[in-house]
């Protein structure tokens, strides 16, 4: 790798008519976790992000409300800057495709296409949908109307200018089954596969007249037509280098389009095509994440659905949200977004786990040690199981596959681990015995908190700074020398600190159901009936999602003999993360059907309190077909 590459990452561009949502937010936030990650280990970063400013609805609301576009645009755009502020988000840019430096350097490339033959003019004739600004084929429509939106089509014939994409279809399949990491998830690197093999790729029409569309960049070669989204939107992630990235690095190519999967194709089809057209390296990735969604549905306005982040930072904090979207699923698949979920995760995961351990610490340390600290390094097995954590969470893999929710478990699996060490080592009884040991404990327990508090911090900077100044660390700047076990740090002097994440209260109706819930007796089998259950260690051998379903997995799995699983545990693994784990199976299972598939067994899973599901697995290595009793 050229040491002079930094780490680029970028958001789409978003369409600056739109109010800011859980959408926008989403992925917004997951390029702040990386890059804030990748400045913590020493790289030099570039993140960017911005907003698409063109096109009739754009002309069309300033009109409207009696203002020239470009003022429309500037009042809107704050909307998007807002909330990037309110969420924490440290991007280093901001593009408006308005931006006068951005504007010629479309000019430029778009010329340079025509000069080389790349684009030409055709008659063209389609369905037309003037709210979407996009033409339809016929057999596109639902119902004779516009796929997207609903609304009326009509029927337009015109000249037009068009980018001969469809020559580049051969050479974009060979670089991406060439670059297995060139689009994922893998089912978003499928579903391109497919979209370009099953048919041919036809030339991308790249102009409006510019008797219908004003509000846009001229074509440099023919002033009569105005450039349309594609090849004006999609620039923006090489213009921004151009005039608003630091000149002293190298960025290109972009290391991560962080996109939606509803504009998949746009970027892995239009958008790299381009690139090969115009000779210039196409990025190492781009990530394609599910939408969020509210009990199962999508969300939209007409369904009054649609979930502000304003008012979910508000009710419950920017640090619980951003944590919430990160673990509550994998990033990549679909999640659904309910109140009742977030606050599972602020009381149990935040509150109980991680706010307790802090504030347990912090209290012992003050009362036994006068809030002193000083490194007492004796090697035991505390500390091999925390640089065992440690040696994980930082896997290049993870954070390079936007595995956000297996890292986060990871942090939670340290959180656990030093509550245990607690619990295990009892300081309050050694503090009374006067024992040499106690500074030792505190010492462990306060280094494992500070390890805790570097990973958080990409995550959740407020909290993992508070937990990190709580320390006596606020003179230490958080970078990769953090991560480490041993540190150079000296003698500190830790600080109280309120209570990080308070518990969110719920009524008495709730607690009581829950506890009925939980004191509810289980009905007893006899030893006889248990015996009839056939249990093995099976190896998952090939995966994959069940057609259609967003829970199903079918898993073909090796007992000593191969066996098809299909399992409901989609929302919760990839099929990636399970090829090859040993799992439990109960094999003499009547076979039963489902979605049409046959299952042959069923695999045994644990599920918490807000539906996340636990595989069970062996810890060590045991041959497939072996029995559990």
């Amino acid at each position: 790798m050229n040491q002079n590459k930094g780490f680029y990452i970028t958001t789409p561009i978003y369409y600056v008519n739109d109010i800011p949502h859980i959408g926008h937010a989403y992925t917004t936030l997951s390029a702040d976790i990386l890059a804030r990650y990748m400045r913590i280990k020493g790289r030099k970063v570039f993140f960017l992000t911005g907003t698409d400013e063109h096109g009739q609805k754009v002309e069309r609301a300033a009109r409207e409300r009696g203002r020239f576009p470009k003022e429309h645009a500037d009042i809107m755009v704050e909307n998007f800057k807002d909330l990037w502020k309110v969420l924490n988000i440290q991007n280093d840019a901001f593009i408006r495709t308005t931006d006068e430096e951005h504007k010629k350097i479309v000019q430029q490339l778009l010329q340079k296409l025509y000069d080389r033959g790349e684009i030409e003019k055709r008659k063209y004739s389609g369905m037309y949908c003037t709210p979407c600004e996009r033409f339809w084929t016929v057999k596109d429509l639902i119902e004779g109307k516009c796929p997207d939106c609903g609304r009326d089509v009509e029927f337009i014939e015109e000249e037009n200018y068009f980018f001969l994409m469809s020559k580049y279809q051969n050479s974009l399949i060979a670089h991406i089954e060439k670059n297995p990491s060139y689009i994922l998830p893998e089912t978003r690197k499928n579903e391109v596969l497919s979209f370009l093999k099953n048919k041919p790729l036809g030339d991308l029409c790249i102009s409006r007249p510019r008797q219908r569309l004003q509000w846009g960049i001229p074509l440099p070669f023919d002033e009569n037509y105005t450039t349309y989204v594609w090849f004006d939107a999609l620039i923006n992630y090489y213009s921004a280098l151009q005039y608003l990235a630091p000149k002293d690095t190298e960025w290109w190519p972009p290391d991560h389009h962080l996109i939606g999967k509803d504009i998949l194709i746009t970027h892995a089809v239009y958008w790299s095509t381009m690139l090969l057209a115009l000779e210039i390296p196409l990025p190492r990735n781009i990530f394609a994440h599910g939408w969020w969604t509210v009990k199962g549905a999508k969300m939209s306005k007409s369904l009054g659905n649609v979930v502000n982040p304003y008012e979910v930072v508000k009710k419950y904090g920017v640090d619980a949200f951003r944590y919430f979207l990160f673990r509550e699923v994998s990033f990549g698949l679909d999640g659904d977004f309910s109140e009742e979920a977030i606050i599972r995760r602020i009381n149990n995961d935040l509150a109980n786990d991680l706010g307790n351990l802090v504030n347990r610490f912090i209290v012992m340390n003050e009362k036994y040690m006068g809030g002193k600290i000083k490194p007492q390094w004796i090697d035991e097995d505390f500390t091999v199981e925390v640089q065992k954590i440690i040696s994980e969470i930082e896997k290049e893999s993870l954070w390079d596959e936007f595995k956000f929710n297996i890292i986060l478990e990871k942090i939670w699996e340290l959180i656990s681990l030093t509550n245990n060490y607690i619990a295990k080592t009892e300081p309050w009884k050694v503090a009374k015995e006067n024992s040499e040991k106690l500074p030792h404990i505190l010492f462990n327990i306060w280094n494992a908190i500070r390890v805790i508090a570097v990973f958080l911090y990409p995550f959740m900077p407020d909290s993992g700074k508070k937990i990190w100044n709580a320390l006596g660390l606020e003179s230490y700047k958080i970078d990769y020398n953090m991560f480490k076990w041993k540190t150079e740090i000296k003698e500190v002097e830790t600080k109280k600190i309120e209570q990080i994440f308070p518990r969110i209260d719920v009524t008495k109706e709730n607690k009581q159901e829950q506890k009925n819930r939980e004191n509810k007796m289980e009905e007893l089998i006899a030893i006889d009936d248990f015996l009839k259950i056939k249990l093995k260690v099976g190896k998952v051998i090939e995966a994959e999602r069940v057609k259609g379903s967003e829970k199903l997995i079918k898993l073909i799995v090796d007992i000593g003999e191969k066996r098809q699983i299909v399992a409901g545990i989609g929302k919760s693994y990839s099929p990636e993360e399970l090829l090859g784990k040993s799992i439990i199976v109960v094999s003499n299972l009547k076979p039963a059907k489902l979605m049409g598939l046959e299952s042959q067994g069923m695999l045994l899973a644990a599920t918490s309190s807000d539906g996340t599901i636990s595989i069970l697995t062996v810890d060590r290595e045991v041959n497939p077909g072996s029995g559990i009793k």
